[in-house]
């Protein structure tokens, strides 16, 4: 696995390209000297952590015969001061499924993405606190 940075102005924002030609923009704030012209490198690993599990997940409950009509996540991050760095400390992730999904078996899905499959999840596991939360149809599943 590889990708390319390369710098688009004086400032920073980038533009990242994996080996397939897809393209992720990358700034920061302008309050850090920014232009705002695409997501922060901490957003991008919040993003990427909804990602990963989000598709362990729809995964799982599609070989299970789930029929999902609606997924959606919603991802905070809380940080620490470490030194000179932010690193994320706690996540909370909220899954927001619908359809004619079992409850144990969205409960479950989510079990294992995080347990055994999100390798997102795992890299950061050395540093953060990861929590989730699935919501099925309105109603809040046990974890």
């Amino acid at each position: 696995m590889k990708v390319t940075l390369n710098r688009v102005n004086d400032n920073f924002h980038f533009e990242l390209k994996n080996e397939r030609g897809h393209i992720v923009n990358v700034d920061s704030r302008p309050e850090f000297g920014g232009d705002d012209k695409g997501a922060s490198p901490m957003e991008l690993v919040l993003m990427s952590v909804a990602a990963c599990s989000a598709i362990d997940m729809i995964s799982i409950l599609k070989k299970q015969r789930q029929e999902i009509t609606s997924f959606k996540a919603e991802v905070e991050g809380e940080r620490v001061q470490v030194e000179e760095a932010k690193p994320f400390k706690n996540i909370h992730i909220v899954f927001y499924l619908e359809g004619d999904i079992k409850e144990d078996k969205a409960a479950k899905a989510a079990q294992l993405s995080f347990e055994k499959y999100c390798s997102v999840s795992k890299t950061l596991e050395p540093t953060a606190t990861i929590h989730y939360k699935v919501v099925l149809n309105g109603k809040q599943l046990e974890n």
